[in-house]
């Protein structure tokens, strides 16, 4: 019998309203579950004044300091007026809480839509917003959070999904074979592009992370959700915005560019490694779903994964 208890089935809404009444705001009972896998984020409705978004960390996924340092860095990028959705501070100055053992953040609200990509203005302009992120990310290190590297995203998760039986046995030899000769082009890649620069990323930077407002003082884009965010090359940042064939995708890359470098210089060599990221994390993308398997929302959301044909 296999007893384990899913990471989130303690968090009830009941539970979700006193962890808010802890940190003193006071929900009225309506909450929205908004679409996260990795964590549980609601939007919640106050008794007085707007709603409040709050985040309820995947249990045993980051650290508390590798949470703090990641809020530490957003706030950073707001206090230069970035527009970054920013975690709240609590009494006492932490922007991190914890409740029945959930550990939580909390935002404001912020709506909007995705951004439209097909615009070579809208390009631009997330472009300059990109390189103004980059150009203050660039001014320190992590200190606790990971990087994004072969090891991280490539031979580890390979080394996991081995471990843990989610390569069925007639396809084991296949597996690996494909692994191997995708990591090695991966390595060829960073070879070639050479000793290029770290700098604090996003991480997760597509589409669905950032929220467009279309009119108004807050008129353009706001990124959100920093969770992944580690030391890593800056085209990180900027490979998953790109779409299409190859001519579209060069286009495209220059558009976001355009505006980057006006506030960041971007190495041309990390072209490079475009194509070594979309393979790793392609690679990670198997191990993170395995290692989430035993939370009912995975299989619900991705039955294809675990089956033979995937």
């Amino acid at each position: 019998m296999n007893n384990h208890v899913a990471p989130f089935a303690g968090l009830t809404p009941d539970v979700v309203l006193d962890a808010l009444e802890s940190v003193g705001l006071f929900g009225d009972g309506r909450m929205l579950a908004l679409n996260s896998y990795e964590n549980r984020v609601y939007q919640v409705a106050m008794e007085d004044g707007p709603p409040y978004v709050a985040k309820f960390y995947r249990p045993e996924r980051w650290t508390n300091a590798q949470i703090l340092e990641e809020h530490s860095f957003v706030r950073e990028l707001a206090e230069r007026e970035i527009p970054v959705v920013a975690p709240l501070a609590f009494a006492g100055g932490s922007t991190l809480s914890a409740f029945a053992g959930f550990r939580f953040a909390v935002y404001p609200n912020c709506s909007g839509r995705a951004p439209e990509l097909e615009n070579r203005a809208t390009r631009e302009w997330l472009g300059r917003f990109i390189g103004r992120i980059h150009a203050v990310a660039a001014q320190a290190r992590f200190c606790v959070r990971p990087a994004l590297d072969i090891v991280s995203f490539g031979e580890e998760p390979r080394d996991w999904l081995l471990a843990h039986g989610f390569v069925p046995p007639d396809l084991d030899e296949a597996y690996r074979s494909v692994v191997a000769m995708a990591l090695d082009g991966v390595r060829r890649c960073f070879t070639r592009a050479g000793d290029v620069c770290a700098l604090r990323l996003h991480g997760d930077c597509h589409a669905g992370n950032v929220l467009w407002i279309a009119e108004g003082p807050l008129a353009g884009p706001h990124f959100v959700d920093f969770d992944d965010s580690r030391m890593g090359a800056a085209v990180q940042d900027l490979w998953m915005l790109l779409s299409g064939n190859r001519a579209d995708m060069s286009q495209q890359l220059a558009d976001f560019l355009s505006g980057y470098e006006r506030f960041h210089e971007f190495d041309r060599r990390e072209l490079h490694l475009v194509e070594a990221l979309r393979t790793l994390r392609l690679i990670h993308y198997a191990a993170w779903l395995a290692r989430r398997w035993d939370d009912p929302a995975f299989p619900t959301a991705f039955p294809w994964f675990n089956t033979q044909r995937y």
